[in-house]
C-alpha cells in the first residue's frame, strides 16, 4: 500500500497557527477547521508548530500534512461512526531545527488565528529567559519573540485560542507575554499593541481524544486501502467554549455548519463544571486503575470495584463542591458517564496518566480544599486518589517532566505534600490519611486499598 499524501497542491491560505502536533489538536480544532473549508467553503490553512523538541511533524510532513480520522461514539442513544482525511494541515514545523521557518510565519499577512495545547504546565513564566536561547525557553516566551517580530513588521494582531486546562488561558498566556516583554525591554508601544490589537480568549475544550490506535491501526489501513502514521480517534462529542467577543465568531463561522462552538462573555461555569467532573474523575481514577492492572477507561468502567471508586468520587465529593444546579451537574456527570462507557474506543489510562502532578493539582485538588472547608473532614475517594498517585509515581509507568519523575520516585509521602510548587500550598495536613493510605496499598495491593474508602 501506498502512503497516504496529496495528489494536488495544498491550495489554503495559511490563517492558522497552531502550537501543538498531538491527538488532541487534530482531534478536535483541526477536524473543525477541515469541516468549515468543506462544508462552507471555508479557505483556512493551519500550521502546525511542534512545541517540542521530540514530536510528529515530520511524520505529519510525510503525509502533506494529512491524516485520517475515526469518530465513533453514542450520540442520543445511538451508535454513530464516521471517518474522514483531514486535508486542512498545510504543514508542520520544527523550530528546533527550523527556527527561521518559523519566525518568516509572523511576516504572512493572512495569518489570523494562534491556537495551542501545551498542557497544563505549558502556559508558564519563568524569570531569566534569554531570548537568544530558543530552545530554552517557555512556550509563552517564544511565541513573545513571534509577536514581537510581527509587531516590527507592522501587521496586525491576533485571536488567540488557548487550548491548555488550566483557568483563565487567555488571560494567563497573556499576561506571561507581557512580563517576557518587560524582562527583555521591548517597550510600552509593543505592549500596547499586544493589548489593543490582539484578542486573548479564555476557552474551555471538550471531547475525548483517544489518539492513535495502536491496537488495530494495520487492520484500519486495510480498510482504508493506504498507509496512515497518524491515525487519530475520537469520540463524536465536542464542545468549545470561548469566552470573548461574539463579532469574533464571523471571522472563523464554526455556528454556520452546527459544531457546537459556544461564544460566551463568561467561560467559568462551564470550564469549572468539566474540570472538576469529567478531568477530575479521569484523574482520580487512572492512576488506581492502572495499578489494579486495567489498561483503558473501558476496563475501568466495568471494572465494579474502580467503578465504584470513581461514580462515588464525583456524586458525593465533586459535585456537592460545584455552585450550580444539582440536577444540572447530575445530568452532566451522568452523561460524562455514558462517554466513559463508549464500547468503540480504547481511551489508553497511561495516556490520560501523562503529567499527573500539574493535572491533580488543577482537576482534583480543588475539590479536595473546597470540600474540607465545607464539610470539615476530608473527602476520603479524593484523597485517596493523591496516596495512589504517589504509588504510581513509584513505579517506571509514570511520563512527566523528568525532575519531577525523579523526585516523586523516591521522596517520602511527607516531602512530597509539603512540595508548594508542585500543589500551590503544603499539602502535609494531608499527610496521616495520605501515608495510611500508601502503606495499606505497599502492603496489601491496590484493590484491598480502595475497597477500604469504596461505601
Amino acid at each position: 500500500m501506498e502512503r497516504l499524501k496529496r495528489t494536488e497542491k495544498n491550495t489554503l491560505t495559511e490563517r492558522v497557527l497552531q502550537f501543538g502536533e498531538g491527538n488532541f489538536l487534530r482531534g478536535f480544532v483541526d477536524w473543525m477547521i477541515d469541516k468549515l473549508n468543506k462544508e462552507n467553503g471555508g479557505d483556512y490553512g493551519v500550521t502546525i508548530v511542534q512545541p517540542l523538541a521530540g514530536g510528529l511533524v515530520d511524520k505529519l510532513n510525510a503525509q502533506d500534512g494529512r491524516y485520517s480520522l475515526y469518530l465513533r461514539g453514542l450520540l442520543k442513544g445511538e451508535k454513530v461512526e464516521e471517518t474522514r482525511i483531514v486535508d486542512c494541515v498545510t504543514r508542520g514545523i520544527n523550530p528546533y531545527t527550523n527556527t527561521d521557518e518559523f519566525f518568516e510565519c509572523a511576516k504572512n499577512p493572512d495569518l489570523r488565528f494562534i491556537v495551542s495545547n501545551t498542557t497544563e504546565a505549558g502556559i508558564e513564566y519563568k524569570p531569566n529567559q534569554n531570548p537568544d536561547d530558543f530552545n530554552g525557553l517557555t512556550f509563552p516566551g517564544r511565541l513573545t519573540l513571534f509577536m514581537k517580530k510581527r509587531f516590527d513588521e507592522g501587521l496586525k494582531g491576533f485571536i488567540l485560542l488557548p487550548c491548555e486546562l488550566i483557568d483563565k488561558n487567555g488571560d494567563n498566556l497573556k499576561e506571561c507575554i507581557l512580563k517576557y516583554s518587560e524582562d527583555w525591554g521591548y517597550g510600552s508601544e509593543f505592549e500596547k499593541w499586544i493589548e489593543t490589537e490582539n484578542h486573548f480568549t479564555n476557552t474551555l475544550v471538550d471531547r475525548i481524544v483517544t489518539g492513535y490506535p495502536r491496537d488495530n491501526a494495520k487492520e484500519m489501513e486495510q480498510s482504508y486501502g493506504y498507509l496512515d502514521d497518524m491515525i487519530d480517534t475520537a469520540e463524536i462529542f465536542h464542545l468549545w467554549v470561548i469566552e470573548g467577543d461574539k463579532k469574533l465568531a464571523e471571522e472563523i463561522p464554526f455556528h454556520k455548519i452546527g459544531l457546537n462552538v459556544l461564544w460566551t462573555d463568561d467561560v467559568t461555569p462551564y470550564k469549572k463544571r468539566k474540570v472538576r467532573i469529567l478531568n477530575g474523575a479521569h484523574t482520580m481514577t487512572v492512576l488506581a486503575a492502572h495499578l489494579a492492572g486495567l489498561e483503558t477507561v473501558k476496563d475501568a468502567m466495568d471494572d465494579e470495584l474502580v467503578f465504584s471508586f470513581m461514580k462515588q468520587g464525583i456524586f458525593e465529593e465533586i459535585i456537592p463542591t460545584l455552585d450550580l444546579p444539582k440536577n444540572e451537574l447530575e445530568q452532566f456527570a451522568n452523561d460524562v458517564i455514558e462517554r466513559f462507557k463508549n464500547p468503540f474506543i480504547k481511551h489508553y489510562l497511561l495516556s490520560i496518566a501523562l503529567n499527573s502532578v500539574s493535572k491533580y493539582k488543577v482537576r482534583v485538588l480543588p475539590s479536595v480544599l473546597e470540600y474540607i472547608k465545607e464539610k470539615n473532614c476530608e473527602p476520603k475517594r479524593l484523597v485517596f486518589s493523591l496516596a495512589a498517585l504517589i504509588a504510581f509515581y513509584r513505579t517506571d509507568a509514570a511520563n512527566d517532566d523528568k525532575a519531577v519523575m525523579e523526585f516523586m520516585k523516591t521522596a517520602s509521602a511527607e516531602d512530597i505534600l509539603k512540595k508548594t510548587e508542585y500543589w500551590g500550598e503544603d499539602l502535609s495536613f494531608l499527610l496521616p490519611t495520605v501515608q495510611k493510605h500508601l502503606d495499606e496499598i505497599e502492603k496489601n495491593g491496590i484493590r484491598k486499598a480502595m475497597e477500604k474508602v469504596v461505601d
